[in-house]
Protein backbone atom coordinates (compact mmCIF):
# COMPACT_ATOMS: atom_id res chain seq x y z
CA UNK A 1 0.00 0.00 0.00
CA UNK A 2 1.42 3.43 -0.94
CA UNK A 3 2.37 6.03 2.05
CA UNK A 4 -0.66 8.61 2.21
CA UNK A 5 0.57 11.69 2.83
CA UNK A 6 -1.10 13.84 5.51
CA UNK A 7 -3.64 16.02 4.55
CA UNK A 8 -2.49 19.04 6.32
CA UNK A 9 0.72 18.80 4.30
CA UNK A 10 -1.36 19.58 0.72
CA UNK A 11 -2.95 22.67 2.48
CA UNK A 12 0.75 23.99 3.06
CA UNK A 13 2.88 24.04 -0.33
CA UNK A 14 6.21 24.47 1.26
CA UNK A 15 5.44 22.05 3.92
CA UNK A 16 4.72 19.33 1.08
CA UNK A 17 7.52 19.74 -1.07
CA UNK A 18 9.76 19.32 2.46
CA UNK A 19 7.55 15.94 2.48
CA UNK A 20 7.85 15.07 -0.92
CA UNK A 21 12.02 15.51 -1.19
CA UNK A 22 11.98 13.50 2.04
CA UNK A 23 9.96 10.87 1.07
CA UNK A 24 12.58 10.90 -2.53
CA UNK A 25 15.72 11.16 -0.21
CA UNK A 26 14.90 8.23 2.09
CA UNK A 27 14.74 5.94 -1.61
CA UNK A 28 18.10 7.95 -2.63
CA UNK A 29 19.74 6.68 1.11
CA UNK A 30 18.28 4.74 3.25
CA UNK A 31 20.81 4.75 6.14
CA UNK A 32 19.21 8.93 6.80
CA UNK A 33 15.68 7.05 6.92
CA UNK A 34 15.24 7.18 10.59
CA UNK A 35 16.46 10.95 10.47
CA UNK A 36 14.59 12.16 7.78
CA UNK A 37 11.31 9.94 9.20
CA UNK A 38 12.20 11.42 12.78
CA UNK A 39 12.73 14.91 11.81
CA UNK A 40 10.30 15.55 8.95
CA UNK A 41 7.34 12.67 7.85
CA UNK A 42 6.82 11.61 11.15
CA UNK A 43 5.41 15.38 11.54
CA UNK A 44 2.35 16.61 10.94
CA UNK A 45 3.08 20.73 10.17
CA UNK A 46 6.42 22.38 9.21
CA UNK A 47 5.97 24.14 13.07
CA UNK A 48 5.94 20.62 14.68
CA UNK A 49 8.87 19.71 12.59
CA UNK A 50 10.94 22.72 13.26
CA UNK A 51 9.98 22.36 16.98
CA UNK A 52 11.42 18.97 16.64
CA UNK A 53 14.70 20.15 15.45
CA UNK A 54 14.59 22.85 17.72
CA UNK A 55 14.62 20.18 20.66
CA UNK A 56 16.95 17.79 19.33
CA UNK A 57 20.00 20.38 18.32
CA UNK A 58 19.70 22.23 21.54
CA UNK A 59 19.46 19.14 24.28
CA UNK A 60 22.12 18.93 26.99
CA UNK A 61 22.49 17.16 30.31
CA UNK A 62 20.99 20.84 31.55
CA UNK A 63 17.94 21.03 29.72
CA UNK A 64 15.75 18.08 27.83
CA UNK A 65 14.92 17.73 24.67
CA UNK A 66 11.21 17.34 26.20
CA UNK A 67 11.10 20.82 27.57
CA UNK A 68 12.50 22.53 24.36
CA UNK A 69 9.68 20.94 22.40
CA UNK A 70 6.79 21.89 24.81
CA UNK A 71 8.85 26.10 24.49
CA UNK A 72 9.08 25.55 20.70
CA UNK A 73 5.60 24.04 20.45
CA UNK A 74 3.97 26.56 22.51
CA UNK A 75 5.60 29.19 20.59
CA UNK A 76 4.75 28.32 17.37
CA UNK A 77 0.98 27.79 18.28
CA UNK A 78 0.99 31.18 20.07
CA UNK A 79 2.72 32.88 16.77
CA UNK A 80 2.09 32.18 13.87
CA UNK A 81 4.70 35.03 12.44
CA UNK A 82 7.34 32.75 13.98
CA UNK A 83 5.98 30.14 11.14
CA UNK A 84 5.31 32.86 8.32
CA UNK A 85 8.89 33.82 9.21
CA UNK A 86 10.28 30.65 8.75
CA UNK A 87 8.66 29.86 5.27
CA UNK A 88 10.36 33.11 4.47
CA UNK A 89 13.88 32.03 5.54
CA UNK A 90 13.66 29.24 3.74
CA UNK A 91 12.70 30.22 0.51
CA UNK A 92 15.34 32.94 1.14
CA UNK A 93 17.86 30.30 1.46
CA UNK A 94 17.02 28.46 -1.57
CA UNK A 95 16.54 31.23 -4.10
CA UNK A 96 19.78 33.20 -2.57
CA UNK A 97 22.21 30.07 -2.01
CA UNK A 98 23.68 28.31 -4.70
CA UNK A 99 24.25 24.87 -2.75
CA UNK A 100 21.15 25.08 -1.44
CA UNK A 101 18.95 22.63 -4.19
CA UNK A 102 16.13 21.35 -1.98
CA UNK A 103 13.91 23.07 0.47
CA UNK A 104 14.48 20.16 3.15
CA UNK A 105 18.62 21.29 3.47
CA UNK A 106 18.49 23.94 5.58
CA UNK A 107 16.24 22.47 7.52
CA UNK A 108 18.16 19.75 8.08
CA UNK A 109 21.74 20.62 7.18
CA UNK A 110 22.23 24.31 7.50
CA UNK A 111 23.49 26.12 10.87
CA UNK A 112 22.36 29.72 9.43
CA UNK A 113 18.71 28.61 8.84
CA UNK A 114 18.50 26.91 11.82
CA UNK A 115 20.12 29.02 14.53
CA UNK A 116 17.85 31.94 13.17
CA UNK A 117 14.69 29.46 14.22
CA UNK A 118 15.70 29.02 17.21
CA UNK A 119 16.92 32.48 17.73
CA UNK A 120 13.10 33.92 16.74
CA UNK A 121 11.69 31.25 19.50
CA UNK A 122 14.32 32.88 21.96
CA UNK A 123 12.94 36.35 20.74
CA UNK A 124 9.41 35.05 21.48
CA UNK A 125 10.36 34.30 24.87
CA UNK A 126 11.82 37.89 25.63
CA UNK A 127 9.15 39.56 24.27
CA UNK A 128 6.96 37.14 27.05
CA UNK A 129 8.95 38.19 29.98
CA UNK A 130 10.94 34.84 30.46
CA UNK A 131 14.03 36.26 29.98
CA UNK A 132 15.97 33.36 31.55
CA UNK A 133 15.01 30.80 29.48
CA UNK A 134 15.31 32.96 26.51
CA UNK A 135 19.02 33.71 27.49
CA UNK A 136 19.87 29.96 27.81
CA UNK A 137 18.51 29.67 24.44
CA UNK A 138 21.24 31.66 23.34
CA UNK A 139 23.57 30.08 24.91
CA UNK A 140 22.68 26.93 23.79
CA UNK A 141 22.31 28.37 20.03
CA UNK A 142 25.54 30.01 20.41
CA UNK A 143 27.44 26.68 21.28
CA UNK A 144 26.07 24.36 18.81
CA UNK A 145 25.84 26.69 16.06
CA UNK A 146 28.30 29.26 16.69
CA UNK A 147 25.88 32.23 16.18
CA UNK A 148 25.48 34.88 18.52
CA UNK A 149 22.12 36.52 18.76
CA UNK A 150 20.78 38.45 21.35
CA UNK A 151 17.00 37.58 21.72
CA UNK A 152 16.23 41.26 22.26
CA UNK A 153 17.50 42.01 18.70
CA UNK A 154 14.61 42.08 16.54
CA UNK A 155 14.93 40.57 12.91
CA UNK A 156 12.47 40.46 10.30
CA UNK A 157 11.51 37.84 7.76
CA UNK A 158 13.71 36.37 4.44
CA UNK A 159 16.76 36.28 6.33
CA UNK A 160 19.72 34.06 4.60
CA UNK A 161 22.77 34.07 6.92
CA UNK A 162 25.18 31.97 4.84
CA UNK A 163 27.57 29.39 6.14
CA UNK A 164 26.72 31.40 9.47
CA UNK A 165 30.23 30.71 11.45
CA UNK A 166 30.69 33.39 14.21
CA UNK A 167 28.15 35.57 13.35
CA UNK A 168 27.30 38.46 16.18
CA UNK A 169 24.24 40.17 16.56
CA UNK A 170 24.01 42.40 19.56
CA UNK A 171 20.66 43.29 21.97
CA UNK A 172 19.09 46.58 20.43
CA UNK A 173 20.39 45.75 16.55
CA UNK A 174 17.60 45.63 13.95
CA UNK A 175 17.48 43.59 11.14
CA UNK A 176 14.65 44.55 8.35
CA UNK A 177 13.28 42.01 6.05
CA UNK A 178 15.03 40.49 3.02
CA UNK A 179 18.92 40.92 4.74
CA UNK A 180 21.61 38.67 3.54
CA UNK A 181 24.74 37.92 5.35
CA UNK A 182 27.93 36.38 5.37
CA UNK A 183 29.90 34.42 7.86
CA UNK A 184 31.50 36.25 10.01
CA UNK A 185 29.48 39.28 10.35
CA UNK A 186 29.26 41.54 13.57
CA UNK A 187 26.84 43.95 14.02
CA UNK A 188 27.98 45.60 17.77
CA UNK A 189 28.61 48.15 19.59
CA UNK A 190 31.33 50.29 20.15
CA UNK A 191 32.03 50.75 23.56
CA UNK A 192 30.55 49.84 27.19
CA UNK A 193 27.97 52.26 26.35
CA UNK A 194 23.88 51.38 27.41
CA UNK A 195 20.87 51.97 25.96
CA UNK A 196 20.13 51.79 22.15
CA UNK A 197 23.94 51.21 20.98
CA UNK A 198 23.37 48.41 17.94
CA UNK A 199 23.43 49.02 14.30
CA UNK A 200 20.05 49.15 12.53
CA UNK A 201 20.23 47.18 8.81
CA UNK A 202 17.19 47.98 6.44
CA UNK A 203 15.33 46.09 4.38
CA UNK A 204 17.70 44.45 1.12
CA UNK A 205 20.86 44.65 3.02
CA UNK A 206 23.48 42.61 1.66
CA UNK A 207 26.63 42.48 4.21
CA UNK A 208 29.75 40.23 2.90
CA UNK A 209 31.92 38.17 5.03
CA UNK A 210 34.06 39.60 8.00
CA UNK A 211 32.24 43.05 7.70
CA UNK A 212 31.38 44.61 11.14
CA UNK A 213 28.95 47.29 11.75
CA UNK A 214 29.04 49.26 14.82
CA UNK A 215 27.08 51.60 16.73
CA UNK A 216 23.88 52.66 16.95
CA UNK A 217 24.36 53.87 12.91
CA UNK A 218 21.52 53.38 10.12
CA UNK A 219 22.62 51.19 7.03
CA UNK A 220 19.78 51.90 4.66
CA UNK A 221 17.73 49.75 2.28
CA UNK A 222 19.34 47.71 -0.50
CA UNK A 223 22.92 48.74 0.37
CA UNK A 224 25.96 46.15 -0.24
CA UNK A 225 28.63 46.35 2.81
CA UNK A 226 32.02 44.61 1.14
CA UNK A 227 33.26 41.74 2.62
CA UNK A 228 35.69 42.78 5.60
CA UNK A 229 34.59 46.39 5.58
CA UNK A 230 34.19 48.18 9.57
CA UNK A 231 31.07 50.47 8.92
CA UNK A 232 31.25 53.18 11.61
CA UNK A 233 28.23 55.76 10.42
CA UNK A 234 25.43 55.92 8.33
CA UNK A 235 24.91 54.68 5.17
CA UNK A 236 22.40 56.15 3.05
CA UNK A 237 20.07 53.52 0.90
CA UNK A 238 21.33 52.27 -2.10
CA UNK A 239 25.04 52.42 -1.54
CA UNK A 240 28.22 50.39 -1.74
CA UNK A 241 30.70 50.76 1.12
CA UNK A 242 34.06 49.11 1.33
CA UNK A 243 37.24 49.81 3.31
CA UNK A 244 38.18 49.88 7.07
CA UNK A 245 37.01 52.33 7.74
CA UNK A 246 34.40 52.07 5.36
CA UNK A 247 33.71 54.74 2.62
CA UNK A 248 31.12 54.91 -0.13
CA UNK A 249 32.77 53.73 -3.05
CA UNK A 250 29.85 53.50 -5.34
CA UNK A 251 25.71 52.50 -5.99
CA UNK A 252 24.20 49.21 -4.98
CA UNK A 253 24.83 48.25 -8.50
CA UNK A 254 21.37 46.48 -8.50
CA UNK A 255 18.02 47.12 -7.47
CA UNK A 256 18.09 43.94 -4.86
CA UNK A 257 21.93 43.38 -3.63
CA UNK A 258 20.29 41.05 -0.60
CA UNK A 259 18.42 38.55 -3.70
CA UNK A 260 21.35 38.93 -6.66
CA UNK A 261 24.21 38.14 -3.44
CA UNK A 262 26.70 39.97 -6.28
CA UNK A 263 29.65 40.88 -3.50
CA UNK A 264 31.77 42.22 -6.71
CA UNK A 265 32.85 45.84 -6.71
CA UNK A 266 33.85 46.54 -10.14
CA UNK A 267 36.09 48.73 -11.62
Amino acid sequence: MPERKPKVASLDPVWARICDEARQAVKDEPLLGGVLHNSLLHHPTMARALGFRFAVKLASAEISEQILREIADEAYAADPWLGAAARADLVAVHERDPACHRFLQPVLYFKGYQAVQAYRVGHWLWNNGRIDMASFIQMRVSEVFGVDIHPAARIGKGIMIDHAHSIVIGETAVVGDNVSMLHSVTLGGTGKEDGDRHPKISDGVLIGAGAKVLGNIRIGRCTRIAAGSVVLEDVPACKTVAGVPARIVGEAGCDQPALSMDHRLGE
